[in-house]
């Protein structure tokens, strides 16, 4: 069976990602796995020249394992609470492995049946810090499964409206039937956002792109409830920052390839601007993804 896998540092930030990703895994009657990744000080780098505590691995862990512990009793109790007996009602496991987060989750997710990664967004500081900071931003880098990230004050609720930003791009249509097979779970809306500027009486220049991408769209992807919306902005974040106020979007969702409107977003020094802004949760779909999740 699948499962959700929710790296935590038992963060606020992590926890409130853990306790999204309950009622998520609720609505897709999966599991959820929780993971913590442990480094042992003498492995890091600079750790030469670091005077560290006599902290050997062993002991490092069984804090770990009763952090988890400790957490999933929590994350039980309040899904008791707030979820009929009649529903789904997600098992949880836990593990503690050594490691680079980007190494736990990656041979994790390489290795067991995960169809979705959720972690949280905390408030890193500089346009260099992605959301949870460099762990995050390396998983991303590296990662060929897609990632949900949680603001820290955002709650579940019901799916119902999934922004997709397309640049027009060939690989957006297949990207597009994958992120399908996720809406048609929350029978929610696709709405697929093309940001650019436009002519003096805001009509899209790049029509004829447009009409080829939404004809794509029509012949490859079978779901019924695919919107268009052109957005005009004479930048794109600004662009983003009207659709997620203006549109009832409960995910934002973009590929994460070179050279693309995701790349362009949160790579320079608009990145921070943004991140301190955005209250829903954004999913990162690999370029490499090539199966339903």
């Amino acid at each position: 069976m699948k499962k959700i896998l929710v790296p935590t540092d038992f963060s606020s930030a992590a926890k409130n990602a853990a306790h999204y990703a309950m009622h998520l895994a609720k609505e897709m009657k999966v599991d959820v796995k929780l993971c913590n990744a442990i480094l042992v000080p003498a492995e890091a780098p600079m750790a030469e020249r670091v005077a560290w505590p006599l902290a050997d691995y062993s002991t490092l862990k069984s804090e770990s394992e009763v952090e988890l512990r400790s957490l999933v009793e929590n994350m039980k109790a309040l899904f008791e609470l707030e979820s009929p007996t009649d529903f789904y009602h997600p098992r949880i496991e836990a593990v503690t492995d050594v490691g680079w987060v980007k190494d736990v989750v990656t041979n994790l997710a390489h290795h067991q049946d995960i169809s979705l990664v959720v972690m949280g967004m905390s408030g890193a500081t500089g346009p260099e810090k992605f959301l949870m900071g460099g762990n995050s931003r390396a998983l991303i880098e590296a990662a060929a499964f897609p990632i949900l990230l949680i603001p820290k004050e955002a709650r579940f609720k019901k799916i119902e409206k999934i922004a997709f930003a397309t640049d027009l791009g060939d690989g957006d249509v297949e990207m597009i039937h994958l992120l399908a097979g996720f809406a048609r779970i929350f029978d929610a809306e696709i709405l697929l956002i093309h940001i650019s500027d436009s002519s003096a009486d805001h009509q899209p220049k790049d029509q004829p792109a447009i009409d080829i991408f939404l004809n794509e769209i029509t012949n490859k992807v079978n779901y019924h409830k695919i919107y268009y919306e052109y957005v005009w902005n004479v930048d794109v974040d600004r662009g983003l920052d009207w659709l997620i106020a203006q549109g009832k979007i409960s995910i934002l969702a973009m590929v994460h390839r070179n050279k693309s409107l995701f790349s362009r977003i949160f790579k320079g020094s608009h990145t921070q601007r943004i991140k301190n802004k955005i209250d829903i949760p954004l999913l990162v779909l690999p370029e490499s993804l090539h199966r339903n999740f």
